[in-house]
């Protein structure tokens, strides 16, 4: 069985978590299919945006298969270790390089790096039984792990992020959607059309405006200021109007 399943409706990308009697959790076959993944949607100019489902498992991503994965990582050397934990950990740095904008459409349990690659996205769309748990933590590792430290803080605060990173407590949908995390909460059976209507009217839009946008945001979430954010959005929108000018 395939790790994933893809398909393409249109130029909106699907890509379906495809382990459920594991609840998607990540072995290294998946992690592997997704780095690959990842590195072709880089100079895919056909694909106007990804969205991202947990397919018929009863979770959206159980985190990773610490069965599966954790024997393996403590037959290795330490470097090797080191390198293994890399690999896994640039895959949310993978999601956030990609033009396309990331749509992902949540429903049951997201753990550990079923909750990183809900925060690694730009737009989450949430069934009413979604939850969250930052579960490094409650496995014995540091809470902080999977671009965890770096994008939680930014999406919800500081403050309600210490919470979770260090106790490993769930966060349910209703305090998601109030706390901004999510864009929606829809009824299951209504995510992947809502996911697919807002892909639509990217889509739409003018290309390169939307991957400026995307790369724009990303960046002036470390600028080191408002003259450094305005830098860069107008950098963009002359180098966009100049583009099609040409055209």
């Amino acid at each position: 069985m395939k790790p994933f399943i893809y398909r393409k409706e249109g130029r909106i990308g699907r890509l379906t978590l495809n382990r459920p009697d594991k609840y998607n959790a990540f072995d290294l076959e998946m992690v592997l299919a997704f780095e690959a993944f990842l590195a072709e949607r880089r100079y895919d100019e056909e694909t106007t945006a990804i969205i991202i489902d947990g397919g018929e498992s009863r979770g959206f991503c159980a985190g990773l298969d610490t069965a599966a994965y954790a024997p393996e990582i403590f037959k290795m050397s330490p470097v090797k270790a080191y390198d293994a934990q890399a690999r896994m950990s640039r895959l949310f740095l993978a999601m956030r390089r990609i033009p396309q904008p990331i749509i992902t459409c949540v429903h049951g349990a997201a753990a550990g790096i079923g909750f990183s690659l809900a925060m690694a996205s730009d737009i989450r769309i949430l069934c009413e039984n979604a939850r969250f748990s930052a579960a490094y933590i409650n496995i014995g590792l540091g809470g902080a792990d999977m671009a965890s430290s770096y994008f939680l803080p930014r999406l919800i605060g500081a403050g309600r992020a210490y919470e979770y990173l260090l106790t490993g407590n769930w966060m349910d949908a209703t305090t998601a959607l109030s706390l901004g995390f999510a864009s929606r909460v829809v009824p299951k059976e209504s995510m992947i059309d809502t996911a697919m209507e807002l892909a639509t009217i990217m889509g739409e839009k003018n290309p390169m405006g939307i991957r400026m946008t995307k790369e724009a945001i990303n960046a002036n979430l470390d600028c080191a200021g408002l003259e450094a954010a305005l830098q860069m959005e107008d950098r963009n929108q002359m180098m966009i109007a100049f583009t099609y000018k040409m055209k």
